[in-house]
């Protein structure tokens, strides 16, 4: 007797649905997601198995080659003709979805899906993968180049390991020249909050010790370049 069966897959469980020649629901289960667990109920409750039908999906590149490996003609259907028929359904469920695949393989109302190898999605995988790391790369370099040009950095142009250098060079030169700028600014107009310690004795009157690097410009902003000047006895 021939038998048809249809598998709904999940990441997790398969719904699986055998029916004979007229239609009619021969075993219905539900499996883990595994090749050869799928592939042992198969041969044990379909043994004159015609066709395995199973809907393109994230999975059905693997489960397609492992269970024509066991032996099984799968056959993957396009999910759009798939998505016509099962819609039909007034319930909406893995089980139902199943059933409706698995009456699809028995009429051959079908499209029929060309899967590729495995070695040909590996490949894939590769250049998808290596596409997205150059574009991460680009969109981190220009992030940088408009950080910078905000402080009138301009790189220029610069290509592999030199943008990279370059980027520091900057940054490093400018952060140099603003704190240093900064701190003379900070000598000649700032002045000290009433924060120093109690003059230690033994110590002449003009050397009194500062015990805080606070320091206060015009505005009450605080800056942490008190330690580069020098406190002077008021």
């Amino acid at each position: 007797m021939e038998h048809y069966v249809g598998l709904d897959v999940s990441l997790k469980l398969t719904a699986i649905c055998i029916v004979d020649r007229t239609g009619k629901i021969e075993r219905e289960g539900v499996v883990a997601s595994d090749p050869e667990t799928i592939a042992a109920f198969i041969k044990s409750h379909a043994p004159h198995v015609t066709r395995v039908g199973l809907e393109a999906g994230a999975t059905s590149t693997w489960l397609w080659t492992e269970l024509n490996k066991l032996g099984l003609p799968v056959i993957c259907i396009d999910a759009r003709h798939a998505k016509a028929a099962l819609k039909l359904q007034i319930n909406k469920s893995d089980r139902n979805d199943a059933v409706g695949i698995a009456r699809i393989m028995q009429c051959g109302w079908y499209k029929e899906v060309r899967v590729k190898d495995l070695d040909s999605h590996a490949i894939k995988a590769l250049l998808v993968s290596r596409a997205l790391l150059v574009k991460i790369k680009r969109d981190i370099e220009n992030q940088v180049r408009g950080l910078l040009k905000n402080l009138g950095l301009v790189i220029g142009q610069a290509k592999m390991n030199v943008f990279a250098v370059r980027a520091v060079e900057l940054a490093d030169g400018s952060a140099r020249t603003r704190w240093r700028s900064r701190a003379a600014a900070q000598g000649t107009r700032g002045y000290r909050a009433a924060d120093c310690g109690p003059r230690p004795q033994g110590h002449a009157p003009g050397a009194q010790r500062c015990s805080s690097s606070t320091v206060y410009d015009s505005t009450w902003r605080r800056s942490n370049y008190g330690s580069l000047l020098s406190c002077d006895d008021r």
